[in-house]
C-alpha cells in the first residue's frame, strides 16, 4: 500500500484566500519509507503572509518572491500524489 505523508504551509488561516507556501511529503509503501520525497515552496502570488502564520513557520514574504507560481509546480505535485492514499 502506497501512502503520503504531507504538510504544508500557508499564507495564513482564510481557506478561500489565502494560498498555500510551502508543501512537503515523503512516500510510504506499507508503512516504510521508501526514500522518495517532495518539497517546495511556492509564490503566493501577491498574497502577503499573515504575521500570525510568520510566527508559526517563519516564511517571508522576500523568502517566496523568487520561487514557482503554484501553476508552474502543480503537474510536480500531482504526480508525486498519484495513486497514494
Amino acid at each position: 500500500m502506497r501512502e503520503i505523508i504531507f504538510d504544508t504551509e500557508t499564507t495564513g488561516l482564510e481557506s478561500k484566500n489565502d494560498r498555500i507556501i510551502e508543501i512537503g511529503g515523503i512516500e510510504l509503501i506499507n508503512h516504510f519509507p521508501t526514500g522518495r520525497t517532495i518539497h517546495l515552496y511556492i509564490n503566493p502570488q501577491g498574497r502577503k503572509v499573515h504575521p500570525d502564520a510568520l510566527a508559526v513557520h517563519g516564511i517571508t514574504d522576500e523568502s517566496l518572491v523568487d520561487k514557482p507560481k503554484f501553476s508552474e509546480v502543480v503537474d510536480q505535485i500531482r504526480e508525486f500524489f498519484e495513486g497514494a492514499k
